[in-house]
């Protein structure tokens, strides 16, 4: 070693020694929360000064007005109704005024043309049909005539930026293909039915006087039992006119909380199922290149659960609700419409009550053994899918009058990484990263971005920053230890789900 050396390694060693002593450490202790989870670990690191704590964006008094109106005692009435049907079974009768499929999609086109009058044309109700093909295997023993019902709102702003509520109204017995026997579906999927209408019912005089900035699909569509074959007509409707569709909100099982096992904590709490990278329609090398830079639990599905989860705890006192996302495309071995929605290439997700009671699901009406088997209305809590409800107008119209979702969001590869050559800039070198993004064309409701992050242990956002207009951005944060994602700012305060980031190094913008 050098004289020279000597010195260096002498004054860095003194450095050293003093950032090491001024400051005492003092480990977190290890606390858990009322509901018995950790508190504790890698949800407190990295530490960081960038942005601001995240808190939960605020709604308008306007808008929690509209979730006031929830009637438990309508929704009750709407899953009687189709439960009187007897069975809703996609291949069922379509003759009787009384009972069967046909019977119910004609009660729900009158009655939700009936709820629409008051928007004096803001809501378009129709009933679109197809001819399905028989599925034996699936339980469609032969061909029927497939028809949704659903009241379409237009936006003001960006009529082509969509946001759809689907909840089938088809029934099943334990047996797929019995179309004949008693199929009262009340909680699969009446309760979701009558979200729909209620829905229609309360943001009719509203639309009387304003829209909303993007557009809204409410839908009843049919043939979910058998093969998501409404869900799915729909879907492929809007991808094939090119419509921009930013969200499904499909409602499927959300009629009870009070499902053994029973908590208190389960009447006030909806799960909603975001899909993770199997359902992106993307090639595999950009996939690949999500799941190696960890953003796999940060796909348009699961930051549409986050935006429902952060817009409900800001509203919470009205709705009575939390919001529990789960990192699964669905329940286990199961599925619904929303997957529809998945594999055009659109977000989506799922509502489902927290605890589901499978002796009243999927069953033929019955007593056996003592037990009693049947969706029956009996075990539907009307005022647990009215919260359900409104959690679910809240995100609707909330996201709707919010900017677009931002596109074009990535970050640099080399700045914040190891040395290319002997030329790469010193600066290129300090552990951070620079995020780019796109801001042209304007968005006409925008008024800022906003940077949001979190660390990677963490399933919601915990920081946000405030960056204007700009189009890029350093943070002196390390890629490795936190996830990034950009969201819009709308001049009426409503914020955007966010996007997440890819490197630059992929070309892929999206």
């Amino acid at each position: 070693m050098t004289p020279l050396q000597g010195l260096v390694y002498f004054l860095g060693a003194i450095n050293i020694a003093h950032a090491q002593g001024s400051y005492a450490y003092v480990p977190p202790p290890a606390t858990f929360g009322a509901n018995g989870f950790a508190n504790w670990g890698a949800g407190i690191w990295p530490p960081s000064n960038v942005g601001v704590p995240l808190v939960p964006q605020s709604t308008d008094s306007e808008t929690l007005s509209l979730l006031n109106e929830f009637e438990a005692t309508r929704i009750r009435s709407t899953i009687q109704t189709l439960v009187n049907f007897g069975t809703r079974h996609t291949a069922s009768t379509t003759t009787s005024k009384t009972r069967g499929i046909g019977a119910a999609r004609q009660w729900l086109m009158k009655e939700m043309t009936e709820l629409a009058k008051p928007s004096n044309g803001a809501i378009k109700v129709s009933m679109p049909c197809y001819q399905q093909p028989a599925a034996p295997a699936e339980g469609l023993p032969f061909a029927v005539k497939l028809c949704n019902v659903q009241a379409e709102i237009k936006g003001s702003v960006d009529s082509n930026r969509t946001y759809v509520y689907t909840g089938h109204y088809d029934s099943r017995r334990l047996n797929s293909s019995d179309y004949t026997g008693d199929a009262p579906g009340a909680d699969d999927n009446a309760s979701a039915v009558a979200i729909a209408l209620e829905m229609v019912r309360i943001l009719a005089p509203a639309l009387a006087k304003n829209s909303p900035s993007a557009s809204i699909i409410i839908a009843a569509v049919a043939g979910e039992e058998q093969g998501l074959y409404g869900s799915n007509f729909l879907a492929q409707t809007l991808k094939n006119t090119s419509v921009n569709v930013q969200g499904n909100f499909n409602d499927d099982i959300v009629g009870s909380g009070s499902n053994a096992p029973f908590d208190p904590l389960n009447q006030h709490t909806i799960r909603v199922f975001g899909a993770g990278t199997d359902y992106l329609t993307l090639s595999d090398d950009v996939i690949q290149e999500i799941i190696a830079t960890g953003y796999q639990d940060d796909t348009p599905s699961r930051h549409l659960g986050r935006f429902i989860q952060e817009v409900n705890a800001g509203a919470a006192q009205t709705t009575g609700m939390e919001v529990a996302l789960i990192y699964k495309p669905d329940r286990f071995f199961r599925g619904g419409d929303h997957e529809s929605f998945l594999k055009a290439g659109f977000p989506g997700v799922r509502f489902t009550e927290p605890q589901e009671d499978f002796f009243h699901q999927h069953q033929d009406p019955r007593t056996q053994d003592g037990v009693v088997y049947g969706d029956e209305i009996a075990y539907v809590d009307f005022d647990y899918t009215a919260r359900v409800g409104k959690v679910n107008l809240l995100s609707l119209w909330s996201i709707a009058n919010a900017p677009a979702t931002p596109s074009n969001f990535t970050y640099d590869t080399n700045i914040g990484f190891l040395a290319a050559n002997l030329q790469t800039p010193a600066n290129y070198l300090d552990n951070v990263i620079k995020l780019y993004w796109k801001t042209e064309p304007v968005d006409p409701l925008l008024d800022h971005y906003e940077i949001v992050w979190r660390a990677m242990a963490s399933q919601q956002w915990t920081h946000m920053l405030n960056v204007g207009t700009a189009n890029n951005i350093t943070l002196p944060i390390s890629k490795d230890n936190a996830v990034f994602g950009l969201r819009a700012v709308g001049k009426n305060g409503k914020k955007s789900p966010a996007t997440y980031a890819l490197a630059v190094a992929s070309q892929y913008f999206g």
